[in-house]
């Protein structure tokens, strides 16, 4: 697909399927530090305390995703932007289908647009 095409309904309905199919929100960003995860920035469903758990006083079955593992180099993006990478995951958690829900809504205006007589 272009990026510059319009999104129909089918690409609609592709994108809510993916969105319904992953783990509920909404997600948080926890910052997490320990000797097997260092400097751990997580996306999860539990939000961050401020306390900087180390494993094993955090659920790791809450973590749905990290964008920083810095020992080791698990995962470590080259342009350090850790944080808002680890932000734009969570925030699309409940984004995505608010986008959604209001491309369909101008879909619906543009249509009954379309269809309302003397407006031709």
């Amino acid at each position: 697909m272009n990026t510059s095409d319009p999104l129909t309904d089918d690409d609609l309905a592709d994108i809510q399927e993916r969105a319904d199919a992953a783990t509920p929100g909404p997600w948080y960003v926890r910052q997490l530090d320990d000797e097997f995860a260092m400097s751990l920035v997580a996306v999860s469903t539990v939000a961050d305390t401020g306390l900087g758990e180390r494993w094993p006083d955090f659920d790791h079955h809450h973590v749905v995703a990290a964008t920083l593992v810095q020992q080791p180099r698990y995962v470590d993006i080259a342009d350090e932007r850790w944080d808002e990478n680890a932000i734009f995951i969570a925030s699309a958690r409940q984004d995505v289908p608010r986008l959604i829900s209001e491309i369909r809504r101008l879909h619906r205006l543009l249509e009954e647009k379309s269809q309302a007589p003397g407006d031709r």
